[in-house]
């Protein structure tokens, strides 16, 4: 039973409740996290290291009038407990139900929408600055991980804030993990504040500032004196946090409510930009989460079956043409397990590099490395990948360096809803100069692209989906031997370009077609999206009056349009259907319901086409 979440109607009701019940209540929360997310799916681990410090938060703080902003988003579950969503968690991240991120239209308690990390500090002192700008009176409060700080962007924004004097609480969550174990310069700098046990100095400069304090100063320093460490560990001068313009309290014990309460409450009235670091553990609650945060990060509603992924095959293939080539090194942004790189970092420790969360500068990294004479492979997930646009144009392509970039998650993603689907990355790579884009349709496929890409000397990409594909009766591409578009089915009339998964799809297609409307469809693969072979579409297409494309990607600047801009080039008159996403906003769901939504099942394709072409041969 749980006896005090199911009298929270609303967030205003946490403040009724003696510190003892927040205790209390935070156990509950642990167990209906535990418990639900067992059903549905979703973010485990560092929802269950934040518990105590929201409800902090909460119970100081009066939202959505004070504004809290949560970096990534994934940490934003008892966010959603306590301001009215409990009843809602059955279907978190199931389409039609709860998003497993924050959303603004869920909610007036969602402040600011992220997926992404490192965007907190910025957006919250956007915020803030607004709020002075307009005489307004409330509070401001970026949440941000240690991980996420060691995005650029964060550190853009600290240094933007502490120079602004601008009245802004960051909380540094420190829990020691992103998705993967931190690595870099902060975490060390982290570290070292942790453990710092030089404490006499900090304490008595520490009472000496505070006490300076008007009414104010007395309170605080008895307040600090009630952290576990006491005052000594409370306040350590000299950190970098400081040295950019804000009070640093901390480090601070994340899983004490009461001490949390008083220090939060006794922060609202300082001024200028605070910085409280407040430790964590990942996974609280939790056994086996603590001990291993990075596999409960994430958990599916359903035991998946042993399938050969994508990412398996990537795994696999970088790992074993590693072997013989010395010069391939693998590059990841703290995604060394989601992107299938733990085998390789294993047996190639000094030829793996994890930049932590700082895509842009992994891939200027890897046109470092390039410059030298290696082979770098950049993995990342295609909706991450974006953050280093820049970099991809800028220091890879314009110089033609052979940086490879590993793709995955492109395409739906699923659950993880709009920030996450992989569904622009054609659109962002197609126009790059001297990049080539290859799609493999198998896991199997894989290994052949990279052996391709590796023997160009620009700049390539390999884009593949989440998960795995059914095997049809199509045959393998081998990239390093023919990677021309292939003809899988012959037929005149209507003819189907694909590329990647759509080709299974488009296989699907053909044959909806031919059973439900006595259509024969021709099916095209192109496994090179950019730069397609224009002479080889050219002549493929010759017979067919009807050009339909189909791809797992945004319109706008995707496989189709290449397509049709290409024959339009070469005045090849045709008539298209083209079938992809509209509107890059695709909501969280299974894929399958995705697809259904947005009439990309192979039936539903296969009814467009016919009454395509049924309108046409009416209006002759």
């Amino acid at each position: 039973m749980l006896k005090f979440l199911s009298q929270i109607k609303k967030v205003s009701d946490i403040k009724k409740f003696s510190i003892n019940q927040l205790k209390y209540l935070s156990q509950e929360i642990r167990r209906f996290l535990i418990k639900s997310i067992s059903k549905t799916g979703g973010h485990l681990s560092s929802n269950l290291g934040v518990v105590e410090l929201t409800i902090a938060l909460h119970y100081v703080f009066n939202s959505p009038k004070d504004k809290i902003i949560w970096d990534v988003g994934h940490q934003a579950y008892t966010h959603k407990i306590l301001t009215s969503r409990k009843t809602k968690f059955n279907k978190l991240r199931q389409f039609g139900g709860l998003s497993g991120f924050l959303k603004r239209q869920e909610s007036p308690h969602d402040i600011f929408e992220t997926g992404h990390s490192s965007t907190s500090i910025s957006a919250a002192l956007g915020i803030a600055t607004a709020r002075d700008l307009k005489n307004e009176d409330f509070n401001v409060i970026a949440v941000i991980g240690d991980g996420a700080l060691t995005g650029g962007m964060a550190f853009e924004g600290l240094n933007h804030a502490g120079r602004s004097n601008t009245n802004l609480i960051v909380i540094l969550n420190d829990n020691e993990m992103s998705i993967s174990k931190n690595v870099g310069g902060m975490s060390k700098h982290l570290t070292s504040i942790r453990t710092n046990k030089k404490y006499q100095k900090a304490k008595v400069g520490t009472a000496r500032i505070l006490n300076k304090i008007p009414k104010l100063g007395h309170t605080l320093i008895e307040t600090l004196k009630h952290t576990k460490e006491g005052l000594k560990s409370f306040v350590i001068e000299n950190t970098i946090f400081e040295q950019m313009g804000f009070k640093y309290l901390g480090p601070i014990d994340g899983h004490n409510v009461e001490d949390l309460i008083k220090v939060l409450a006794s922060t609202k009235e300082l001024n200028g930009p605070i910085l409280i670091h407040v430790k964590t553990i990942k996974g609280k609650g939790h056994s086996q989460a603590e001990k291993e945060p990075s596999k409960y990060h994430g958990i599916s509603s359903v035991v998946s079956q042993s399938t050969y992924t994508f990412t398996n095959g990537f795994s696999n293939a970088i790992v074993h043409l590693a072997k013989k080539n010395t010069k391939i090194v693998a590059i990841t942004a703290a995604m060394t397990d989601g992107v299938g790189l733990t085998k390789f970092s294993q047996e190639f420790s000094e030829r793996f590099f994890d930049t932590a969360i700082a895509e842009q500068h992994a891939v200027t990294f890897a046109a470092g490395l390039a410059i030298s004479g290696l082979s770098p492979i950049v993995a990342i997930y295609s909706s991450f990948l974006q953050r280093a646009y820049d970099q991809i144009l800028h220091d890879c392509a314009l110089q033609n360096l052979p940086v490879i970039f590993a793709i995955d998650r492109a395409g739906l993603v699923g659950e993880d809803g709009q920030t996450h689907q992989g569904i622009f990355d054609i659109s962002y790579l197609a126009h790059i100069p001297n990049m080539t884009i290859l799609s493999p349709k198998y896991p199997s496929e894989i290994e052949s692209a990279l052996k391709y890409a590796l023997l160009k000397k620009s700049p390539t990409a390999i884009r593949y989906p989440r998960g795995n594909i059914k095997t049809v009766d199509l045959k393998s591409i081998e990239y390093d031997k023919n990677a021309d578009p292939i003809a899988h089915i012959k037929n005149k009339g209507v003819l189907l370009l694909t590329t990647g998964k759509t080709v299974i799809w488009g296989f699907d297609v053909c044959q909806c077609l031919l059973n439900d409307y006595n259509i024969k469809a021709g099916l095209v693969e192109v496994p090179i999206i950019s730069p397609l072979d224009v002479d080889s579409l050219v002549e493929l297409t010759k017979g067919y009056s009807t050009i339909v494309t189909i791809e797992d990607h945004v319109l706008t600047g995707g496989f189709g349009s290449l397509v049709m801009s290409t024959l339009t080039n070469k005045e090849i008159s045709k008539k298209y259907i083209h079938f992809g996403y509209e509107n890059g906003i695709i909501e969280h769901g299974k894929i399958d319901e995705l697809l259904e939504k947005y009439n990309l099942l192979p039936y539903q394709m296969a009814k467009t086409i016919n009454d395509k072409i049924q309108i046409r041969k009416v209006k002759k």
